[in-house]
């Protein structure tokens, strides 16, 4: 089974991170492209812009509401089954995010559903 981690932006690459994929639809500031690295930019599978400017408006107050919402988009999404299918077969896959808050961030509800999502397919 694809052991899923996260990981911030801004932390350095390490050899176990494996397969790893930016999962933020922006850029992230302050960034250049050739110190960042990654395997694949999933900007499909990040919130909506929408989603996201909403949940930046409060998100301490908005935190499970952005969860439950960002998780219905997910579920809707075409572009989560081709995701999958593209990282099943690695060992480890590290999505990567550039929030500074690590506690709240789209990534940690993104985890929670592959991992779902990745068990329900091997069994």
């Amino acid at each position: 089974m694809t052991r899923i981690k996260i990981k911030r932006a801004y932390e350095k690459p390490e050899p176990d991170d494996g397969f790893r994929v930016f999962v933020d639809r922006l850029w992230p500031r302050g960034m250049r492209k050739e110190d960042f690295r990654y395997d694949l930019w999933a900007k499909q599978i990040a919130p909506s812009a929408a989603l996201r400017r909403w949940y930046h408006e409060d998100m301490p107050g908005r935190w499970e509401e952005f969860g439950r919402r960002y998780a219905a988009e997910l579920r809707q999404s075409p572009a989560v089954a081709e995701f999958v299918r593209q990282v099943a077969g690695n060992d480890t896959v590290t999505l990567v995010y550039a929030s500074r808050n690590a506690l709240q961030n789209h990534a940690l509800i993104l985890q929670d559903y592959l991992v779902k999502v990745m068990s329900v397919m091997t069994v």
